[in-house]
């Protein structure tokens, strides 16, 4: 349940950084109320996307989930957009999805990779019965072996 909640708050903070760039690169000032206006679009992506490919199952795997989650962000994101009346030219559109998918992604490859040692599971002792038929097939090393070919005198 961390996990996910922790690549839920992951992708948001994607989302903020991204429209934080874009605010600096464009001489918007840094507001409270700029970054809200311009990122609620992305953050309503994010969730959807969270919820339409249910990414806590796997929440830092970068296929299906990573993947998915960048696409339906970015869907989302310029869809409200639109419907805004907001910029949505081609390379706002290219940039956006350019951006936040490296983002996303490299996070959670980032993420993949740190936790690595946490996913490997140690070997497990063969069950009871398992090593019962296994003794049971093996021949006896204190018993003789006997050829197929008769001994002769």
């Amino acid at each position: 349940m961390l996990r996910s909640f922790g690549a839920l708050v992951g992708d948001l903070l994607i989302a903020l950084v991204f429209v934080s760039i874009g605010l600096v690169q464009h001489g918007t000032p840094l507001t409270m109320q700029n970054v809200s206006w311009v990122a609620w679009p992305f953050a309503v992506g994010v969730l959807l996307g969270h919820l339409a490919i249910r990414a806590w199952r796997a929440p830092f795997a970068l296929w299906p989930q990573g993947v998915f989650v960048w696409a339906i962000t970015i869907a989302a994101a310029m869809m409200l957009r639109t419907l805004l009346g907001e910029g949505t030219d081609l390379s706002f559109v290219l940039v956006a999805a350019g951006v936040t998918g490296v983002l996303m992604l490299g996070w959670r490859a980032l993420a993949l990779f740190l936790t690595r040692g946490e996913r490997v599971s140690p070997p497990r002792p063969a069950p009871a019965s398992a090593q019962q038929t296994a003794d049971a097939t093996e021949p006896d090393s204190a018993a003789p072996e006997q050829d197929a070919a008769p001994q002769r005198d």
